[in-house]
This record gives C-alpha cells, sequence and structure tokens, in this order.
C-alpha cells in the first residue's frame, strides 16, 4: 500500500534552513524512496519513541514484529549513518531539558513565595500524576521479567548516589527483611570496584539515577553489563545515559513545582518490586522476615513498649 508523507524540503546533509531536522521530517522526506518493511520500521519508531530510546534493537524488532535489519536498513535510507543514531535522536527527542536547580528554584519562589498553601496544592497535585502517569504506562510484562530475574539472581546490588541514594538504601531496608543476597554497593566510603567485582550473568545491578547524573552509577551500569550481569536503570528521562546499558529500563515520571526531583513515583515503583519479590519467596521470605523482626527485638532495636 502506498503510503505519503508531508512534504518537507531541505539540504542533502539532512539540514532545514541552517537546523538539523528530526527524525519524522528525515523519514517523511525520504517516504517514497521506502519499501513497505523499512516504512513500517520509520512507522514504529515514530509511534513508539520511547521503547525506541530505553529498548534494544533486538527487542524493539520483536515488538515490532519487524527484522532488526529492517530497522538498520530504514535508518541508513532516511540519513542516518545508524540505529543507534535513530535511538539517540529518540533520546534528544523526548528528554527533557535539565535546568539546575537554582533556576528551578527561582521559579519556585517567583511563583509561590507568597502562597505556601499555592505550592503545597500544586506539589501535592503533580505527584498524584506522576503517579497516576507510572500506572498507566509502565510496562507491565517488562516488570514482571524484571521481578523474575531479580528473584532468581545469585547476588543483587544496588546502587544510588546523590539524591537517589536514600531511595536506594531504603529498597535495600526493605530487601533485607525478606531476603539474604540483596546489598549496598559503594556505601558509607566502601569500594565501589569491590561491590561490583565477581558479578556475572547470574547476579544483577539495581542503579538509581536522575538529574544531575552520578558518573559513578552510570559507570557501574556499563561495567556490570559487561560482566554479563542483569543491569536495572530507574531513572526520569530517556536521555539517561545509563539506560544504554540495561537490560531493563524504567522511566519514572519526577515532575513537580519543586526545585528538586520528586521521587515520590520512585518509591512506589520499588516498594511495587520488593512487594512482587515477596510473594514469589513464599514460606522462606516469611520465615525471614520473621526471625529478622525476632532478632531485632531481642537487641532492642525496636520500640517493645
Amino acid at each position: 500500500m502506498k503510503h505519503h508523507g508531508p512534504s518537507v524540503s531541505g539540504s542533502s546533509d539532512g539540514r532545514i534552513g541552517g537546523l538539523t531536522e528530526s527524525f519524522e521530517q528525515k523519514f517523511a522526506r525520504n517516504l517514497d524512496g521506502l519499501s513497505e518493511k523499512l516504512r513500517q520500521a520509520g512507522e514504529y519508531v515514530a509511534r513508539h519513541p520511547v521503547d525506541t530510546a530505553t529498548r534494544s534493537l533486538r527487542t524493539v524488532a520483536h515488538d515490532s514484529g519487524l527484522a532488526p535489519a529492517s530497522f538498520s536498513r530504514m535508518a541508513r535510507a532516511i540519513g542516518y549513518e545508524t540505529y543507534e543514531d535513530v535511538r539517540e535522536a529518540m533520546r534528544e527527542k523526548i528528554g527533557r531539558r535539565v535546568r539546575s536547580f537554582a533556576e528551578r528554584a527561582e521559579d519556585l519562589q517567583n511563583t509561590h513565595s507568597t502562597a505556601q498553601r499555592g505550592f503545597f496544592d500544586a506539589h501535592v497535585s503533580a505527584c498524584q500524576t506522576n503517579i497516576a502517569t507510572l500506572f498507566q504506562d509502565i510496562d507491565r510484562d517488562l516488570l514482571e521479567m524484571t521481578v523474575e530475574r531479580l528473584h532468581k539472581a545469585r547476588n543483587v546490588r544496588l546502587l544510588g548516589a546523590l539524591g537517589s541514594t536514600g531511595v536506594v538504601e531504603y529498597m535495600a531496608y526493605m530487601a533485607n527483611y525478606c531476603t539474604t543476597n540483596w546489598a549496598m554497593v559503594s556505601r558509607m566510603g566502601a569500594s565501589l570496584g569491590a561491590g561490583l567485582a565477581g558479578l556475572d550473568a547470574s547476579d544483577a545491578l539495581i542503579v538509581v539515577t536522575k538529574p544531575p547524573f552520578s558518573t559513578r552509577s552510570i559507570e557501574a551500569a556499563d561495567l556490570a553489563a559487561g560482566q554479563g550481569a542483569f543491569v536495572v536503570v530507574i531513572t526520569d528521562t530517556p536521555a539517561c545515559p545509563a539506560l544504554r546499558h540495561a537490560s531493563a529500563g524504567f522511566v519514572v515520571p519526577t515532575e513537580s513545582p519543586h526545585f528538586y526531583s520528586s521521587y515520590v513515583a520512585t518509591i512506589v515503583l520499588v516498594e511495587t518490586i520488593i512487594g512482587m519479590i515477596v510473594s514469589r519467596a513464599g514460606p522462606a521470605a516469611r520465615e525471614q522476615i520473621a526471625q529478622v523482626e525476632d532478632i531485632n527485638r531481642r537487641l532492642g532495636e525496636v520500640w517493645a513498649g
């Protein structure tokens, strides 16, 4: 079937009026010269920018019902050197511009300096929207697969730096109630290398990182992936550099009038993951939780009044 796209004029090097063309513009300009399979590949990318930006070519091809080669050929046919360049274009398309905390704080003060109740309403509303968006958009099949891999992993390591540190500590705290093979890496001065040493295909690494991205988190994801570990990346933008090393990537909304990214929806996701782990663990998890509670009481760590 013949498809006709909008007419887009531009130079042969993919620029329009001195500006770089978007994927959609490149695709439309070259549409009539594409085979049916290449058109389908291009249409899939245009309809699924987040999947293209965050998931592997093999996964995208499987979900689309097309061969991986169709996406690679499509990329070259419309002016990209490789399919990876298409993925980068999608990251730029949907990745929000990361503004400094100082700039966002100035916006907060200008908008809410004389209306504290107004800020409360705006912040709570944004958090509710983030949770609703997470509920609506999350890939449940990917979530199930991720939890199953974490449940079966020999060891699970967790890493979060800067603002993500507390979220990862909370996740480790929950996990340690029901399992003994989850641990944080690079905690309180501990060597990051020591925490990642020995990881292989039987292990997993969970990385939580939000803008401004921690260099250590990105490098750790790269290293663990290179060792064959199952790498889970939780972030808030498809432009996150760590996603290119992820076996499973989750882009969680963090919008807020606050000067800092909201972690409310991220907390919902990590609590969900741990809950799903416990549901799979059966009696072993119940016994572990009961033992931890008993030891805490014997050590006097919890109030017994």
